[in-house]
């Protein structure tokens, strides 16, 4: 088969709109990863390919072959469409077009991670990274966050998102959900220090947005604030930071427990 040169091509265009419009993220269900190692995670984790637009010369023909079981429409396309229809600076070899993951949420889920109005994408996707291999077993995206199926969410995620389940709710929906765990937001006015938590009950953490913090809705749903002590005079740190020492504390006390 000859490479495709166009750009006008349907398929690449699909692809394109994909890459650039939420609306149709949703609508479809589809989302758009790019580069051998996003593509071959998700398909290590389930994730059910539909379209794939590669390289002739930079693919690597073993995530080709694997696509091919899956029965991926596959399409060799020049360097020029790969530009065009990639959303990163220098497209790597491939593209490609996936059903958006629903990865099963355990019932009743323990750990519980919300995320109020975080509006970074490199933030979301490596607090959904962090959270993935601490052992948390939902995200709930409240009100005001970025689109988890961006791209460079995608891209930050590093394949969180076909394991980690996440779901979009309203406060009153999340309220609901986890009136059986035990809520924690995390503000750097609190007193609590987030070593003195009990981490192996069933619980849910609420962190907030990169500029404004924790919201109004997120402290009324609350049931406990707590912070990270640092120096004085330090600045607080960056949500993905925080996320990370909030979460692995959890892990620490919980295998701790589970080895006693």
């Amino acid at each position: 088969m000859d490479a495709i040169s166009s750009t006008q091509n349907r398929r690449v265009r699909y692809v394109k709109a994909l890459q650039t419009k939420a609306r149709l993220r949703r609508s479809e269900r589809k989302l758009v990863l790019e580069g051998d190692r996003l593509i071959a995670d998700a398909l290590s984790s389930g994730g059910q390919p539909e379209l794939a637009l590669y390289s002739l010369e930079n693919a690597d023909f073993h995530v080709i072959a694997r696509l091919q079981e899956s029965r991926c429409e596959l399409m060799p396309v020049t360097h020029d469409v790969l530009s065009f229809a990639s959303d990163t600076q220098k497209p790597p070899g491939i593209v490609a077009v996936f059903a958006i993951p629903k990865p099963p949420i355990p019932q009743p889920t323990a750990r519980v991670l919300i995320l109020d109005a975080v509006r970074e994408p490199g933030n979301l996707g490596a607090i959904m990274r962090t959270a993935a291999a601490a052992g948390v077993e939902l995200a709930i995206l409240a009100p005001g966050c970025v689109d988890p199926y961006n791209s460079k969410v995608l891209r930050a995620g590093m394949g969180a998102h076909f394991r980690l389940p996440v779901v979009e709710a309203t406060w009153p929906e999340i309220s609901s959900f986890c009136q059986f765990l035990t809520i924690y937001a995390s503000s750097a006015d609190s007193d609590l220090d987030y070593t003195a938590v009990d981490w192996q009950g069933e619980w849910a953490l609420i962190l907030g947005n990169e500029a404004r913090g924790i919201s109004r809705k997120a402290l009324s749903v609350a049931q406990n604030v707590i912070s990270i002590p640092m120096v004085d005079a330090a600045e607080s740190l960056n949500v993905a930071s925080a996320a990370a020492v909030f979460l692995f504390e959890a892990r620490r006390q919980l295998l701790r427990a589970n080895s006693s």
